[in-house]
């Protein structure tokens, strides 16, 4: 495997506080255990749905520490991956059939037409300006080829409000201006502390990844809202514990993964588009 810590070329450099929330390496752990593997799975069930056959050439774009990339490898895929925080590259390098590279979305090395898909899920996270996430999606189409596949994850606007109602961290005094705010902006502020419930972020409208999409120049294809209401669930754990329920979790979920009316209850959307032939 190959591992390359050089910069992409022109690419802007990471915010200081979502650096230092990424290097505190707590990012490899969060889907592979716990409720966080109900987004992990559906990730796997919605993309093997959408992707080319295997060995198609997949570029993982903020691809983290290569949760995805390594079941994509073992899936026979070419896997690149690029992330801007080094001790990320360093762990997915390490991966079997994985490539890893710093970098960052919206100048990405790759050359044009290189790739049969590109996966953003993370970077729209973290990008507060639309300007920014239009030219991160525009540089998944230029590097992926005509008729190609690019699928972007976004946090829903309301996920933080959601998630901790579940929890009861709503009611904490200190907690709940963040909740608000990003309920209201979308942009999800940390508030210094071990209080802080997340790092610098933006939580989209569903109905609003479509039209960036399109101003990047691809061409929306579908929405899948990943978690549905399972994930506001108090047990959910114990039900992905257990094969058999989880099958049935995982069934039920693709019954409404794209019903408009219901895409913003989940945590999580991937949207996919595509570049014109």
């Amino acid at each position: 495997m190959e591992t390359d810590h050089a910069a992409e070329a022109g690419a802007p450099a990471l915010a200081e506080e979502i650096a230092e929330y990424y290097e505190r390496d707590g990012e490899d752990g969060r889907l592979r255990s716990g409720a966080g593997r109900l987004e992990l799975w559906r990730t796997q069930d919605v993309l093997r749905r959408l992707l080319p056959p295997a060995p198609a050439r997949i570029l993982d774009v903020g691809g983290g520490s290569g949760v995805h990339a390594q079941w994509l490898a073992a899936d026979g895929y070419a896997v690149e991956l690029v992330d801007p925080v080094p001790l990320h590259v360093e762990r997915a390098a390490r991966l079997p059939g994985v490539t890893a590279r710093v970098g960052d979305a919206r100048a990405l090395a790759a050359p044009d037409a290189s790739v049969d898909v590109a996966l953003l899920l993370g970077p729209l996270y973290h990008l507060l300006e639309r300007e920014d996430r239009v030219r991160a999606l525009a540089e998944a189409r230029r590097v992926v080829r005509p008729g190609g596949l690019v699928v972007a994850a976004t946090i829903n606007r309301y996920a933080a409000l959601h998630d901790n109602l579940s929890t009861g961290l709503y009611f904490d005094a200190e907690r709940r201006p963040q909740i608000e705010a990003a309920s209201g902006d979308g942009r999800m502020r940390p508030i210094g502390g071990s209080k802080s419930l997340f790092t610098t972020a933006y939580f989209h409208e569903p109905a609003d990844v479509p039209a960036e999409f399109s101003e990047a120049g691809l061409t929306p294809q579908g929405q899948y809202g990943l978690e549905g209401a399972a994930w506001l669930m108090g047990d959910v754990s114990d039900w992905l514990d257990d094969p058999a329920r989880r099958d049935l979790v995982l069934r039920a979920l693709r019954q409404t993964e794209s019903q408009p009316s219901l895409l913003g209850i989940s945590g999580h959307l991937l949207t996919a588009g595509s570049r014109a032939v």
